[in-house]
């Protein structure tokens, strides 16, 4: 019965090394949440954070889920569903789960809601930013969709990154000396061999270089490296977080409300986690 139910589950969600401790960390604080541990009750909150932690591909929550839907346990019984969330923990081993498949029969046909992937286009291609676009800004925004993928950057991160930092004009000048487009302080610029700050292609360039490293740095997390693209990486660390400026909690408000997601994917191989950050999700994994 068991290899019956798994087989309708075509696409197991197996954690990689990108996602497993953010999935480990919102599984942890969905638990609190379920048992009111530590903090007020919140079923419904705990229910989406599992679920987000499932698509992540965390077995534990996997498991908790379907148990919550197998039992009614702050959720309306769903056998159906509960047999999807448990097919998933068994397809990676998990041996409660596979003997809970044979209590609650075969999987729903269709995928839970809150798995499916995120469509990555038109939002995270900016095509709406584009067709809204001056003919002036829509050469710069071509020139983003062009390069963006070069550096694994959603061209739609690049693109809130412009307008909040130049507004598309490729002669800006901060009062700190940030430069062109993406508003390269010549520290920067050197640091990702930009020569010419004031030409748009080499200025897209190295604020897409620098976004891909701040993407492995702090793991994708958009508030994080938002924060650090104003700040510096430096301050994120010190403060463990967003630093306490008005012009940078503005400016992380500013990018996520065009960009629209908490995450974003970043290659490992670019650099080492930050250590605060690393320390922040391990004391997470230990609550």
């Amino acid at each position: 019965m068991a290899a019956l139910a798994t087989a309708s589950v075509s696409t197991p969600l197996l954690a990689d090394q990108g996602n497993s401790e953010k999935a480990a960390a919102l599984r942890i604080e969905a638990r609190s949440l379920e048992h009111g541990d530590g903090v007020p009750r919140d079923v419904e909150k705990a229910v989406a954070l599992y679920c987000e932690a499932s698509r992540l591909g965390d077995m534990e929550a996997q498991y908790n889920l379907g148990w919550m839907y197998a039992n009614g346990r702050g959720v309306s019984r769903d056998d159906p569903k509960a047999a999807y969330f448990f097919a998933l923990a068994a397809l990676q081993g998990d041996g409660l789960s596979q003997r809970m498949l044979r209590q609650v029969g075969e999987p729903s046909s269709e995928k839970p809601e809150c798995l499916k992937d995120p469509d990555p286009s038109p939002d995270s291609n900016g095509h709406d930013i584009v067709a809204r676009a001056t003919p002036e800004h829509r050469k710069i925004l071509d020139l983003v969709l062009k390069l963006a993928p070069e550096y694994g950057v959603y061209p739609r991160l690049a693109m809130a990154i412009i307008r909040a930092e130049s507004n598309f004009n490729p002669e800006a000048i901060s009062p700190k000396n940030a430069q062109g487009l993406m508003q390269l302080i010549p520290e920067t610029a050197e640091r990702f061999n930009v020569k010419k700050p004031f030409d748009p292609e080499q200025n897209i360039r190295g604020g897409l270089a620098y976004l891909r490293w701040l993407l492995a740095y702090f793991q994708g997390n958009i508030t994080l490296v938002a924060a650090a693209y104003n700040a510096g990486e430096g301050a994120v660390n010190r403060y463990a977080g967003i630093p306490p400026y008005a012009e940078t909690r503005g400016y992380v408000k500013r990018i996520r409300e065009i960009f629209m997601r908490d995450d974003h994917p970043f290659d490992p191989r670019i650099t080492t986690p930050s250590p605060e950050w690393s320390r922040i999700v391990a004391s997470k994994r230990t609550m």
